[in-house]
């Protein structure tokens, strides 16, 4: 990445502290290599020139990052940061100390300003299906009715009736054929404005590198050709996850990706698709992170201080969606993030709280709240009732755990049909026609999913809200079986749907109508038992119902836990093919099978094809690191490389694939074809120099150790490979990358 002339500057002095340095590549002194090499390597990274570490490039597409080359990294640039004397470089120091904190009430802020857009924009399209504001038909049917205008507050109430607020047509049967054009019409704007997204990312071979039908001693294959994904189209939370424990997904956080997300949600939800725009707004935040890190060239340059950026910043998308500043840190933690440091803990609440305090400011609902939808009790419960919330945390249980499985079984089914895998606007529209059919009969459920968790909440011992259809049915005493009947009908009409769209390719979250069911069910169960009948509150005058909460909620884990220990987003990710490695389900796979690290190791053919024996002179035959650098294309791992040894086997260093490609290609191109490569040792005037790519202190694990050693050094360390070494002699018996680890433990879950 080019420099500007400050970094030259930085560049130059640094490069005078190292001259002495008898690592110090000779290809420094070569002024046309020496060029090449700078265009293509960060100033930190060739200050790492003269160390054991070596120097590394960009990362690729799809490759993995490596978390303990970049940790030392950012420690070469702090250390020359703070070697500065002066008043300018003491501000400069300051700036830096303070630049992470910066950069997240940055991101918090324009995380809550594109919410606003999209949050006012929605509710303005989905009430287009019902009517239109005569005043002004870019108004909501609750600004046009009550006054409550997003940036000022509430003037007045809204009434029984609206004169502002004019219906398409009177005749039920007019008004429901109208709400399914508006809604497939919709649902198709938003698929189309999807496509727009479509990548291929690089290819991986089918084989995982070794791996073919189901054996690790097959060669390898050549190639596939790469797979094709909408980079706008879902939650866009298996793949943040993806890139945030360490791998690199192409184009996926651009700002196209945010701008399409942003428009594709607003229309996706106004559809009344069962789908949420929780999953959209923490991509739509990671995506704002990613743009303000990248400005930063502290985060810019280094892999590992990028996803801690992003990390916080997946906690605005969930605080602007719910208005919850603490529950989007805690969903940053807990679901989002693999490496979670405390710092990054801080920097998470103070970016949560930006934009929460923005949005607030910016008043989208005109109601001058914060938080999604609320409520009040109006009762209290006794200790006989913590049965019922015992119930209501078994159902919640087995919703989750049958609505995982069974989205994943249509996914990998239905999907797999050519002509929904080749035509996904075609299942957007399907899956809207039926959502529309089904939902507008019943008066629960025509809304969109916030509206009926708001609709639901409602508390009916007020004077406002016992005129709401809910209110008056529940203060019937006939009987009310109608009223329970959709009810019923709605939670399982609710869950159904909800099966079949989650992994359309429309932006869409699943926590929404997760909670649309949770919340048509808990009133259900309120019926019969008198308690104040909801599923999903946020209350902020009241704490009795803390312990309950907690109670259903752990009930609700154990459950859904006993059928199955893989969340939503963990299968939403094994259908979609990214590569994950998570630690807490790596070690549940591992410590059933009793295997060690040398089950890992490749097969003799692939470790000779990856082996480089180095001879005492130090330099290897440029044609054969040509040839070796090919077998590693065909085996389309992309962040594989070679492993040095010398002496009989004894490890001396490791070559990634980027870097020996670089160095052959395109420092190599201005040497002679027959020209030597020196690997190790100190460089000459003249040579064709890559030691400075050599990883000189690669981690290693003995081969007999537990396979519980390999999954805590790569989920622990963000380690990208790990050479294994024979007990006893300590000399190099394999070399394994993190993308076959991940291999490994795909085939242990089927």
């Amino acid at each position: 990445m080019p420099q500007d002339i400050e970094s030259a500057n930085e560049r130059t002095a640094l490069l005078l502290h190292v001259a002495n340095d008898r690592r110090l590549s000779a290809i420094q002194q070569h002024e046309e290599a020496s060029s090449i090499v700078k265009s293509h390597v960060t100033v930190e990274e060739q200050a790492m020139s003269g160390s054991t570490v070596g120097e590394r490039l960009a990362y690729n597409d799809y490759s993995t990052i490596d978390w303990l080359h970049d940790l030392v990294k950012d420690s070469y640039r702090m250390r020359f940061i703070h070697s500065r004397k002066g008043l300018r470089y003491s501000l400069y120091t300051v700036f830096d100390d303070c630049s992470g904190w910066i950069a997240v009430a940055i991101i918090g802020t324009l995380t809550a300003c594109v919410a606003f857009l999209v949050d006012i924009a929605e509710a303005t399209v989905s009430d287009w299906k019902l009517g239109y504001c005569t005043r002004n038909p870019f108004l909501n049917r609750e600004a046009c009715c009550g006054d409550k205008t997003p940036l000022l507050g509430i003037a007045s109430e809204i009434g029984d009736e609206c004169r502002y607020f004019r219906v398409w047509s009177t005749n039920y049967g007019s008004s429901f054929a109208i709400y399914v054009a508006w809604a497939l019409l919709f649902g198709v704007i938003s698929s189309s404005a999807t496509m727009l997204t479509k990548r291929s990312l690089p290819a991986v071979s089918d084989a995982h590198g070794d791996k073919q039908n189901g054996s690790y001693d097959a060669p390898p294959q050549p190639v596939a050709s790469g797979k094709s994904m909408y980079m706008a189209a879902g939650s866009g939370i298996p793949e943040i996850k993806t890139i945030l424990s360490g791998f690199v997904i192409p184009n996926f956080l651009d700002f196209k990706v945010l701008a399409v997300k942003a428009f594709g949600a607003v229309f996706a939800v106004a559809t009344g698709m069962c789908l949420g725009k929780e999953g959209p707004f923490v991509n739509i935040s990671t995506c704002v992170g990613y743009l303000v890190g990248i400005q930063f060239p502290k985060y810019r340059d280094n892999g590992r201080k990028l996803r801690e950026l992003l990390s916080a910043a997946c906690a605005s998308g969930l605080s602007v969606a719910f208005g919850a500043p603490i529950g989007g840190v805690l969903f940053s933690y807990e679901e989002i993030s693999t490496y979670f440091p405390r710092k990054v803990l801080w920097r998470a609440f103070l970016c949560s709280l930006f934009a929460a305090m923005v949005l607030k400011a910016l008043n989208p609902t005109g109601t001058g709240k914060l938080v999604l939808f609320e409520t009040h009790y109006g009762t209290s419960y006794n200790p006989v009732h913590y049965l019922v919330f015992v119930l209501l945390g078994v159902a919640g249980g087995v919703f989750g755990g049958v609505f995982c499985k069974a989205n994943f079984l249509w996914s990998k089914w239905f999907r797999s049909y050519s002509i929904i895998k080749d035509h996904p606007v075609f299942e957007v529209f399907l899956v809207v026609a039926a959502t529309a059919l089904l939902q507008y009969p019943n008066p629960l459920t025509r809304e969109p999913g916030d509206i009926v968790i708001k609709n639901l909440l409602v508390d009916c011992n007020g004077a406002a809200s016992s005129r709401s259809w809910v209110c008056q049915n529940e203060a019937r005493t006939d009987g009310r079986w109608d009223y329970v009947g959709w009810l019923t009908y709605g939670t399982v009409v609710k869950l159904a749907l909800t099966i079949i769209t989650f992994g359309c390719k429309v932006p869409s979250g699943v926590i929404i109508p997760a909670l649309d069911a949770g919340a048509l069910f808990g009133r259900l169960v309120g019926q019969a038992v008198g308690l104040p009948s909801r599923r999903v509150t946020h209350d902020h005058q009241l704490l009795e119902y803390t312990v309950p909460h907690m109670v259903a909620i752990l009930v609700a884990k154990w459950v859904a836990d006993a059928l199955g220990k893989e969340g939503v987003y963990d299968l939403a990710q094994t259908v979609l093919g990214h590569p994950f490695l998570d630690l807490d389900h790596s070690l549940h796979l591992v410590q059933q099978q009793n295997a060690l690290v040398e089950h890992l190791i490749p097969p003799p053919q692939t470790m000779a094809e990856i082996t480089v024996d180095v001879p005492a002179s130090n330099k290897v035959a440029r044609g054969e690191l040509a040839h070796k650098l090919a077998l590693l294309r065909r085996r389309g791992l992309m962040d594989a490389g070679l492993v040095l040894v010398q002496n009989g086997g004894m490890l001396q260093g490791y070559i990634a694939e980027g870097e020996l490609a670089f160095g052959l290609e395109s420092v190599g191109a201005i040497f002679a074809a027959d020209a030597a490569v020196r690997l190790l040792g100190d460089g000459e005037d003249g040579d064709l120099d890559l030691s400075m790519f050599v990883d000189r202190t690669p981690a290693t694990v003995c081969a007999k150790a537990p396979m519980e050693y390999a999954a805590e050094m790569f989920g622990k360390l963000g380690l990208r490979h790990l050479c294994v070494l024979d007990e006893g002699t300590g000399r190099l018996v394999g070399v394994v990358i993190k993308k076959r680890l991940v291999a490994y433990l795909d085939g242990l879950k089927h």
